[in-house]
């Protein structure tokens, strides 16, 4: 099967995600460097990937950050296998790491509607996390239901603001397939309609 011929048209090219994760690492350098003791690792950010859609961003991402970082995941489900949410977002696999009094930074691959970034930063901040911010490589403003707060100095970190298509590609998929493309892409409508 080539999953390329699935594709309407590419939006960001392997190229331009490389660019642009490379100045979003920077930035996040520069700010947790700048507002903490870096080389403690009590005010080492944490990095938390929501799975399974940011692990290829977040791989990429932490190789270019050049500061001490722990890295873990969480698994929230609210989609199913299909487009439409199934309801309200639940923790599906927890953190190992303890982020109370941590500098926390959620990976995510896309912020659409906001309900599973909104319940996820509620939830660090009722473990005790100092600050939330996130990192997404795409951010859907137009598709925005719900809004969130950051926590603390939490800052917002955007790779690409992306127009109301269904993307795939680059970790995002559909139906656990589309994720190994190096863009991403619009999905031909008639694969998923």
């Amino acid at each position: 099967m080539d999953l390329n011929s699935h594709i309407e048209k590419i939006l960001w090219t392997d190229q331009e995600i490389s660019q642009r994760v490379s100045e979003l690492a920077s930035q996040i350098t520069q700010d947790f460097s700048t507002n903490s003791d870096s080389s403690s690792s009590s005010s080492a950010p944490i990095m938390v990937g929501v799975a399974t859609g940011a692990f290829l961003f977040l791989a990429d991402l932490v190789r270019k950050i050049q500061l001490p970082i722990s890295v873990d995941f969480v698994r929230i489900e609210s989609y199913g296998s299909g487009t439409v949410s199934c309801g309200k977002p639940k923790i599906t696999c927890d953190l190992k790491i303890d982020v109370r009094d941590k500098h926390v930074i959620v990976v995510e691959d896309i912020v659409d509607t906001g309900s599973t970034l909104s319940f996820l930063i509620e939830y660090l901040k009722s473990k005790g996390s100092l600050s939330v911010s996130v990192c997404t490589l795409l951010n859907k403003p137009e598709r925005r239901k719900v809004n969130f707060e950051l926590v603390g100095s939490g800052k917002f970190y955007c790779g690409f603001e992306c127009p109301d298509y269904f993307v795939v590609g680059y970790g995002l998929d559909f139906a656990e397939l589309y994720r190994n493309l190096p863009y991403v892409g619009v999905l031909k409508p008639e694969l998923y309609q």
